[in-house]
């Protein structure tokens, strides 16, 4: 394989790449506005449900995740109210402005706006930026923040200027507190600096450690939250390494799902385009050692992760911007031999046809069921797929039976309640408090009396031992056309004979204080 070197500057792009820019402009305009008509006509997950609750009681931090999902959709339903498209919206349309971070970084790392143009392309063919826009999670917002991260680190190579650390802290800050994640930055960009001879200059930079306190100032609200809180977020993010014993399956199933989210295309060439990057010098050195560092701190950390306990796809999402850089320069920038590039040519042509299908078929699965026989499946387990229809039934038995509240045993159903009963119900989980801490309690006096318990899974003994009355009054299925889902069993309770909302500690703080 050869790299190629752009033949024109940045500044005076070929007529051929002003082409491929509109051309990846249209075709992202038209896959965001797809990404809308499939926001509005799918119903929420549960954990979109439950982010939604988050942005009804606003906070510096969550039991979680930090607080930018929270604002992602108070400002979306503040726009469009409080509806699945409302909770959707901002999510769906972030990924304009990602796209373009991932276009602008591309095309000043490589001195190609074609390069950044089919980088963007790619970014958006990949099913983080497909069902990861289309649902409302805190995946977006970090994904955006990363783009800019990238972004920021472009003009500063190409400028040399130290203010632009100031950018890259202010993005750093964004992703701190839209997720976690984005404390792998850091250690990303100390070996970028430290691998790149021309860069070792900015160590000794106040420019840089500017940047990292304006990054800290931003993620400080989270910080306080946690403080505020025994660390509790913290405990539950990164007290999952080593959790359990040496199981290397887990890392098959992180591999197979990054194939998968990533899509087959942006995967096979974001890993050509990394190792096509392997060695180069002269001006490209910062550009590919940026990718590579970027991309192989986080895949280190989760590699080592898979060895004990499961990964999920998205856990990796602030790479795709990085690894679709990298794609663009397997399919634009580098010579491969005949039979590779056939390959590199085909994988480059089909990447977005590709994904549209992918989706189309996971939607139509969703929506009918078609795909498994019209068996019920995970997916339709984790989308809210006739759940209006419950709450509504739920709610004429919480009348019939002059019940004032309803609790549920989970997180995700009581969100689902919570989102699709009449504004103002209450709702409760019952168990793991710590979810709820930024809300305010349920009234003492919507407590006391009759009680709905809305449970799918558990056994009724529970309730047995804390309630002197329990009565199960009706079963309510979850329905897909003529597939039922899930099923609800409601039971009428009463004559608590202690707690009703039990706040015991979550497992993370137990663990701490057994220690």
């Amino acid at each position: 394989m050869r790299f190629e070197l752009p033949v024109q500057r940045l500044n005076q792009p070929h007529n051929a790449d002003r082409r491929a820019v509109r051309r990846a402009a249209l075709i992202i305009v038209i896959l965001v506005l797809l990404r809308l008509v499939v926001a509005a006509t799918t119903p929420l997950t549960f954990d979109e449900a439950y982010y939604w609750t988050w942005s009804k009681n606003l906070a510096g931090g969550y039991y979680d995740h930090p607080p930018m999902v929270a604002l992602m959709i108070r400002l979306s339903t503040l726009i469009a109210g409080d509806t699945e498209f409302g909770v959707r919206l901002v999510s769906v349309l972030l990924a304009l402005p990602t796209s373009w971070a991932v276009y602008r970084s591309g095309a000043m790392l490589f001195g190609s706006a074609r390069v950044g143009a089919t980088a963007a392309l790619l970014f958006n063919a990949t099913m983080m930026a497909w069902l990861g826009t289309i649902t409302a999670t805190p995946d977006v917002p970090l994904m955006l923040a990363s783009s800019l991260v990238l972004w920021s680190l472009a003009k500063l190579l190409q400028t040399g200027r130290g203010p632009w650390w100031l950018a890259v802290g202010a993005a750093v800050g964004a992703a701190l507190l839209s997720k976690y994640n984005a404390l792998f930055f850091g250690p990303s960009i100390l070996i970028w600096l430290i691998v790149v001879a021309d860069l070792r200059r900015w160590l000794w930079s106040p420019w840089l450690y500017l940047g990292g306190l304006l990054a800290l100032a931003l993620f400080a609200p989270t910080l306080l939250w946690n403080a505020q809180h025994e660390w509790v977020s913290f405990l539950k993010q990164f007290g999952r390494v080593g959790a359990v014993d040496f199981r290397p399956g887990f890392l098959l199933g992180m591999l197979g799902g990054q194939f998968l989210v990533m899509t087959p295309a942006v995967a096979i060439l974001g890993c050509s385009g990394l190792l096509a990057l392997r060695g180069v010098g002269g001006s490209l050195r910062g550009a590919a050692a940026l990718l590579q560092a970027t991309v192989g701190v986080v895949v280190a950390y989760f590699v080592v992760h898979a060895l004990h306990e499961e990964v999920h796809p998205d856990w990796l999402c602030q790479i795709y911007p990085a690894m679709a850089i990298a794609a663009a320069v397997a399919a634009e920038r580098t010579t491969w031999r005949p039979r590779w590039q056939r390959v590199v040519d085909f994988l480059g042509r089909w990447a977005v046809p590709g994904s549209v299908a992918m989706v189309a078929l996971i939607v139509l699965q969703i929506h009918t069921g078609l795909l498994s026989g019209y068996r019920k499946e995970e997916a339709a387990r984790l989308v809210g797929i006739g759940f209006r229809d419950v709450a509504r039934q739920i709610e004429a038995i919480r009348i019939r039976v002059g019940a004032r509240c309803i609790l549920a045993p989970d997180y995700g159903t009581t969100s689902w309640l919570a989102f699709y009963l009449p504004p103002g119900s209450c709702v409760a989980q019952r168990f793991d408090r710590i979810r709820w801490v930024n809300a305010v309690e349920p009234d003492a006096a919507a407590l006391s009396g009759r009680l709905l318990f809305v449970d799918s899974k558990g056994s009724q003994q529970t309730l047995l031992d804390a309630f002197g009355a329990v009565e199960t009054v009706a079963q309510v299925s979850r329905m897909r056309g003529a597939t039922a889902i899930e099923t609800y069993r409601i039971d009428l309770i009463d004559d608590a004979k202690g707690e009703i909302l039990v706040q015991s500690p979550p497992p993370e703080l137990l663990r701490r204080r057994r220690l």
